[in-house]
This record gives C-alpha cells, sequence and structure tokens, in this order.
C-alpha cells in the first residue's frame, strides 16, 4: 500500500499509514476477500428479492446475518424453489463491489449452490404459536364482537408514509362514507414495529367513538410481514373491545394477526370497501388524529 499513497498531507498527530486513494485500498480489500476459503453456510433465508440478473436475500441465525446474492439463472434452475423462512444450506464465497464516483460499493456472499436444509427453525415457531393461541381460544374472541353496519368513527393503524394509508382512504371514498377517521401511525416494519402498533391500538380503543379499527399494511415477504406475527401483539388485539380488521399484505400473504382479528381482508382496500362502512354521503376531512398517536389536525 505504501507504493499507492496519496500525495496529500496526513491527518496530523495521527500514527496510521497513508492517507490512500480510496479507490486502491477497495481493490486490495476485495482481493483479499475474495482470497478468503469458499466454505458452505447453514441458516434460514430471508428478505429474498429476485433481479433481473442476480437474487438476492439474507441468510440468518440466531448470532449474525449475511447478505447474499446468486446469479438468477442459477437460482431458477434449482429443483426446490426457496422461499422466505426456509432453512437451506449453501456453497459460495465472499464477493465484494468497489463501487466508484457515481456507484455504491456492496459486499455479498456470492452463492455458487443451494439446498434446502428442511423447514426454517421461524416458520415452525411461527406454526406453534399459531396452535398455542388457538389452543387458548384466541382466535374467537374477536369473533364473537359485533361489527358496527354504519360506524361514525373508524380508527386506522397505518405506516404514515405508506401507500396503505392512501388506499384506505381512497376506498372510503368510493363507498361514500361520511364517518370520522382518527390515525394511529406506527412503523409496519422492522423489530421495533410490532409494540409500536400494539400501543396505537391500545390508544385507539381508549377512544370512546372509536368503533372499529383498520390495521393496514401493503404487502411483501415473509420477513417484512413478521411484525403482524407477534405474541403480544396478537394477544393485545385478542384482548380489544373493539372489533379489528386485519388487512395485511395482498391476496396470498397470511399473519397471524389475520387469525386473531375480527375480520382479515385481502388488501386494505378491500378493507375500506367492505360492509362495514356507512354509504351515505362523501368522506370529508379524514385526518384526525389523537395527538399521541400522529402529528396534524383534522
Amino acid at each position: 500500500m505504501q507504493q499507492i499513497a496519496a500525495q496529500h498531507d496526513p491527518l496530523p498527530d495521527s500514527e496510521l499509514p497513508g492517507p490512500y486513494p480510496v479507490g486502491a485500498y477497495a481493490a486490495q480489500l476485495k482481493r483479499r476477500l475474495h482470497d478468503f476459503a469458499r466454505v458452505q453456510l447453514v441458516g434460514e433465508l430471508w428478505g429474498l428479492r429476485p433481479g433481473r440478473a442476480r437474487v438476492y436475500f439474507e441468510l440468518r441465525d440466531a448470532r449474525g446475518a449475511l447478505p447474499c446474492s446468486m446469479w438468477r439463472t442459477d437460482f431458477d434452475a434449482l429443483e426446490v424453489q426457496p422461499a422466505d423462512g426456509l432453512r437451506v444450506v449453501l456453497g459460495g464465497g465472499c464477493d465484494y463491489y468497489p463501487g466508484s464516483a457515481t456507484s455504491s460499493p456492496s459486499f455479498s456472499f456470492a452463492v455458487t449452490e443451494l439446498r434446502p436444509a428442511g423447514e426454517g427453525d421461524l416458520l415452525l415457531a411461527l406454526e406453534r404459536l399459531r396452535r398455542r393461541l388457538d389452543a387458548e381460544g384466541l382466535f374467537e374472541r374477536q369473533k364473537r364482537l359485533v361489527l358496527p353496519r354504519l360506524p361514525r368513527t373508524i380508527g386506522v393503524v397505518t405506516g404514515e408514509q405508506g401507500k396503505a394509508r392512501d388506499d384506505v382512504i381512497a376506498g372510503l371514498r368510493r363507498r361514500g362514507w361520511a364517518g370520522r377517521l382518527v390515525w394511529g401511525f406506527a412503523p409496519v416494519q422492522d423489530r421495533h414495529a410490532a409494540p409500536r402498533i400494539a400501543a396505537a391500538l391500545r390508544e385507539l380503543a381508549a377512544i370512546e367513538e372509536v368503533e372499529v379499527v383498520i390495521v393496514a399494511r401493503g404487502g411483501g415477504s415473509l420477513a417484512d410481514l413478521f411484525a403482524f406475527c407477534d405474541e403480544t401483539l396478537c394477544r393485545t388485539v385478542a384482548l380489544l373491545r373493539v372489533p379489528v380488521i386485519s388487512s395485511v399484505g395482498h391476496h396470498s400473504d397470511r399473519t397471524l394477526i389475520d387469525d386473531v382479528a375480527a375480520v382479515c381482508c385481502s388488501t386494505p382496500t378491500h378493507a375500506a370497501a367492505g360492509p362495514t362502512v356507512n354509504c351515505r354521503s362523501p368522506l370529508t376531512r379524514p385526518t384526525v388524529s389523537p395527538r399521541s398517536l400522529a402529528t396534524g389536525t383534522s
């Protein structure tokens, strides 16, 4: 590296060598990573994102995660097409793209071989939780609540910037609904989402005027939707005084909150256009929000 040091003054009082051009250092890093031994790894596949040329995903276990990529042609040729949550054994080695002045660098484990290692541990845990909640009768509690035919006030838990919010408003507008919406904005993806969603539900249910609550989120992978399989969130839904309409994901998606809620709809638009809304006059002023849940005024 000394031979490629840039002609710039070093940092004062620093004992570190250099400074080196970042491109030269990135090239050295790429060579070092390519020298790592090619190995087999085992873990659970999450965040599957097929691209035109490559398929991207993460390999996870309880102690860590690794970004991975595989050529699309190799992935499509697999006998069993992997899905999120599947436990797999894969082979490959480290790959690094150093980037440039106009493109970002990226690191991934370049996969050349992949086979299923049985059903993923998280999917097995999810199925066990589903059976346990069902055995406790938590799937029936919301089903016993009476859905109002003409609710005047509907609570909605969704992401503040997500498309699901617009879908709910558009669906109610098409129905000519004339009531009031109370928004409970919360993150709808990542490890912090479930407790925030549960808190929003409790706050909306505490508002006396709220007669029904819609939980809305657009589609995604099982990893994206996994917050809606959280045990505490499911128990919160089951114990609410108001009926909950679950509209998480697309037609083929299924989460635990769908089993617990009073009604499960295939999309946020379907939830808004359902039989529980008032169809008498146009929708107006839909942005009423409790101060603790969202900013803005009605």
